[in-house]
């Protein structure tokens, strides 16, 4: 249905809970302590809130200021087309690729790959079983990559979880053929330090280099030793896949002393993530530049040769920012968008108490030329709609609409739904459209909503982390235009030239 409330309205309340949960403090006080700020591996957990945060959500449902248990709820200009529920992999949804007719979308328990000729019925073509978080996807040509970020017995897909102190333990990327989609491949895998929260690539005609993120590090982990202050760097031939290998690990930051040269954090920074390794990464291939979000620090990098990365800039945001997590630059790569996902993805931050400044996006602009390219901070934008107490919500994962002369975007909010905005202005970005469920539970809080959201070929599709896989169409005069251009492939943090 369509949301017929103002979404002001819902200003006005749900923000007084915050103060009512101690567990939320908790959350939004600490920095990631694990390898993974994002849900963990076994199902979500209910947790408790205050019989006053219960009795708040509970009213503004009745008052129709939040939508209703579950309840689909979406702007005018937004269709919501078809949810596909999980089928045989029960896990955490996470990140999401295309190629040509297909979807391919990551889940804790392995990926399915969906067959999207038609958006309106999108047809399941496999389920591949191989657990390993965040199992965050990306696909090349006949080849599809996983990132395995908990610690696993071995590296196969019938491997079981194992302490990170033992040396035994895996983690790290898997490789796969995907010539035949119904019948895809296990080929190869190779161990990184600190295994592979997210990963991006750079491909190239005869091989594909892979930037593996990951951080925590700690003494008591064979394979993971501080510091722990740059990224993995594997190249992966395309006609051997099975010879593919770490080829560097560039420091990004360096420094003097056993952690390496990265924001401190707490209690220098306090409420701010230590940096010890990065989140996630985005690339321009065709601009030969990527913007790395890495815990408590956001950078620019050349990537001319790809091998050996070199840092352009690097800022820090200490007062609103917790945990740099995602990066996406415009059509004309002069800004960059940073997420910061505060309390890890776990935590209900979409609320009055925390503000909009906080678990946002901030909007940078890039000056100058060449090495000397600076980021520039103008603003920050997040959802204008409050969440309940019971409602996981942070900036998350999204892409560029592309239309020309626009810096538009859709992106993820976990249970603040999906939301398109535009940064054409970067002082004064603007939602123009959005899509949201209710809230999973009204007594307590579980972990949900949209991991990611993409604009591929005309649609939007999303990879909602307990729903399943969800299609939307977005009707608005400011990006029809964006229905002319089909890509053959997309891995949204390989950014592409839309317009070439």
């Amino acid at each position: 249905m369509t949301l017929l409330n103002d979404p002001r309205t819902r200003r006005r309340r749900l923000g007084v809970v915050a103060a009512c949960t101690g567990l939320l403090a908790a959350l939004l006080t600490a920095v990631p302590a694990a390898a993974t700020p994002d849900p963990g591996d076994g199902p979500a957990a209910e947790q408790g809130i205050s019989r006053s945060a219960q009795a708040d959500a509970a009213e503004a449902i009745a008052d129709g200021e939040i939508p209703g248990q579950d309840e689909i709820v979406h702007s005018d200009n937004i269709q919501h087309l078809v949810n596909i529920p999980k089928d045989a992999l029960p896990g955490t949804n996470s990140d999401l690729a295309f190629q040509g007719k297909y979807a391919f979308a990551g889940n804790y328990d392995g990926f399915r790959i969906f067959d999207i000729s038609d958006p309106k019925a999108p047809k399941t073509v496999s389920q591949v079983l191989c657990p390993g978080s965040q199992n965050d996807i990306s696909v090349s040509g006949d080849l599809l990559f996983l990132s395995t970020d908990s610690s696993r017995s071995d590296s196969s897909c019938n491997s079981t979880t194992q302490p990170a102190t033992e040396k035994s333990s895996w983690e790290g990327m898997k490789v796969f053929d995907i010539s035949d989609k119904a019948n895809p491949k296990y080929v190869a895998a190779v161990e990184t330090a600190c295994g592979s929260h997210t990963h991006t690539l750079v491909p190239e005609r005869r091989n594909v280099y892979l930037y593996v993120s990951s951080y925590s590090p700690s003494a008591t982990y064979p394979d993971c030793q501080p510091p722990h202050d740059g990224i993995s760097v594997i190249k992966v031939p395309r006609k051997a896949p099975e010879e593919a290998a770490v080829v560097n690990f560039p420091v990004l930051f360096p420094g003097e002393g056993p952690d390496g040269g990265g924001n401190p954090g707490s209690p220098t920074n306090p409420g701010v993530s230590k940096t010890t390794g990065c989140h996630d990464i985005t690339v321009l291939p065709d601009k030969d530049l990527a913007a790395g979000a890495c815990m408590g620090d956001g950078i620019l990098f050349s990537i001319k040769d790809p091998e050996n990365p070199k840092v352009i800039d690097r800022v820090q945001d200490n007062v609103n920012f917790a945990f740099w997590h995602s990066a996406t630059f415009n059509q004309k790569a002069n800004k960059v968008v940073f997420t910061d996902e505060l309390g890890g993805g776990g935590a209900a931050t979409c609320n009055a108490e925390i503000g909009p400044d906080r678990g946002a996006d901030g909007i940078y602009d890039i000056v100058g030329k060449g090495d000397k390219r600076k980021l520039v901070f103008r603003s920050y934008y997040k959802i204008p709609r409050h969440q309940a107490a019971t409602e996981n919500c942070v900036a998350h994962n999204g892409s560029l609409i592309p239309v020309k002369g626009k810096d538009l975007m859709v992106q993820a909010w976990y249970q603040g739904g999906v939301s398109v905005w535009d940064f054409t202005d970067s002082s004064n970005p603007k939602e123009i459209a959005y899509f949201e469920r209710g809230p999973i539970s009204t007594t307590g809080l579980v972990t949900g909503g949209a991991w990611s959201a993409y604009y591929y070929n005309g649609y939007i599709y999303s990879n909602d982390i307990a729903k399943g896989f969800d299609v939307l169409k977005l009707s608005d005069r400011r990006t029809d235009p964006a229905k002319r251009v089909h890509l053959r492939e997309l891995n949204v943090q390989t950014q592409p030239d839309y317009f070439d």
